[in-house]
């Protein structure tokens, strides 16, 4: 449910662009979007198309970019994608630790 404001404000940060760019029409929105960043992907396209069909987005695609989350082996360095009930680096078998990767949320582009 809290998918609903944020879709929202991304509307309204596409309408924002496009007057000030003197356009009255919004083509595309790309969004990146962590699967940790606490925001569901589907139910921000869900809530696109309902909210966006009074707006200048009424005929825009949304295209999201999800980023997997990331850890970093404390001895090497590396990042990697965390396995199922593990924290042990693929590269060196060190500890890995949580790191930013995976948490984004923001409007990449919009094109008019």
């Amino acid at each position: 449910m809290h998918e609903y404001p944020i879709t929202k404000r991304v509307i309204e940060i596409a309408e924002e662009f496009a007057k000030k760019n003197q356009v009255d029409e919004v083509k595309q929105i790309n969004l990146v979007v962590g699967d940790y960043s606490g925001y569901v992907g589907s139910s921000i396209e869900l809530y696109f198309g309902i909210i966006a069909q009074d707006s200048i987005c009424r005929d825009a695609s949304l295209h999201i970019d999800r980023v997997k989350p990331k850890l970093k082996c404390r001895a090497c360095g590396k990042l990697f994608e965390r396995k199922p009930f593990s924290f042990t680096c693929p590269h060196c078998g060190g500890d890995g630790e949580p790191t930013e990767i995976g948490k984004e949320f923001y409007v990449k582009s919009i094109e008019v």
